[in-house]
């Protein structure tokens, strides 16, 4: 019988290459390019990187964060999103194990991943993303929670919420506040999650942006200044996830 330490650090391994592939993702997408081919290249003098130059973590801590041909630096992002990615998938291990469900929650996870940073650094939620997590979302519960009822529901109730609140402000300040990203982004949590953990997403994500909005002003920046919401949803989504199922009973025990 193989340890659970020996299993955690498999599944950390193949996290980090998980990782390194997200990386792939968040760079291209956003430029509308494959991220089958071409082969990782830097992005300074689109030089093909070797092998021994993409392991991930390794090779960057190894060449001090820079390309070895042209000396050009090479973000911390790369690294980052690589061990988060790891941790985030031995936090879904720990919970799940290696069942179908456990599979379904890594998925989403790297999904939120991928969505969080390129929200973050570009401002888009990428639909090549978004739309099939609905489809993927809601064929999964047909067979693992929610259930199908509580994921159709929470389509609705994510991104028809977040719609109306979007229209209903570009109506009285006559701009866009949020985009249509984020309202399919909440819609495919909705179909993985269900409409309660929707919810609690949407009321985790508004809270958090509005204490960063705080600091924001606090910091001399412009009321004008536009948060990525989507970079909210993915964490709030994350942590209903983890944490929201407790939260919920214990919120509706007062109604009981």
């Amino acid at each position: 019988m193989i340890p659970g330490w020996v299993s955690g650090v498999g599944v950390a391994v193949v996290g980090l290459c998980i990782g390194s592939f997200l990386n792939v993702c968040i760079f291209r997408l956003p430029r509308h390019e494959s991220i089958a081919t071409p082969r990782s290249r830097c992005t300074s003098c689109g030089r093909t990187l070797s092998w021994f130059d993409n392991l991930p973590v390794v090779s960057w801590a190894a060449l001090g964060g820079r390309c070895r041909t042209c000396g050009a630096r090479v973000s911390w992002m790369y690294p980052a999103v690589e061990i988060v990615t790891a941790g985030v998938l031995v936090g879904v291990y720990l919970l799940y194990g290696l069942t179908p469900l456990g599979a379904v929650r890594a998925l989403f996870a790297c999904a939120l991943i991928v969505l969080f940073v390129t929200d973050l650094q570009h401002k888009i939620l990428p639909n090549v993303i978004t739309l099939p997590g609905i489809v993927v979302g809601v064929t999964c519960s047909l067979f693992l929670p929610p259930g199908w009822r509580d994921s159709l529901i929470g389509i609705l109730a994510g991104g028809g919420v977040l719609f109306v609140i979007a229209e209903v402000y570009y109506r009285v300040r006559g701009q866009e506040g949020l985009g249509m990203g984020d309202v399919k982004l909440l819609g495919m949590i909705g179909a993985f999650l269900g409409w309660k953990l929707v919810l609690l997403t949407l009321v985790t994500a508004s809270f958090a942006g509005s204490l960063a909005g705080v600091a924001l002003l606090a910091s001399g920046r412009s009321m004008t200044y536009a948060l990525p919401f989507g970079t909210f949803l993915a964490v709030g989504a994350l942590f209903s996830a983890v944490w929201g199922t407790p939260i919920v009973d214990w919120y509706l025990g007062f109604y009981r």
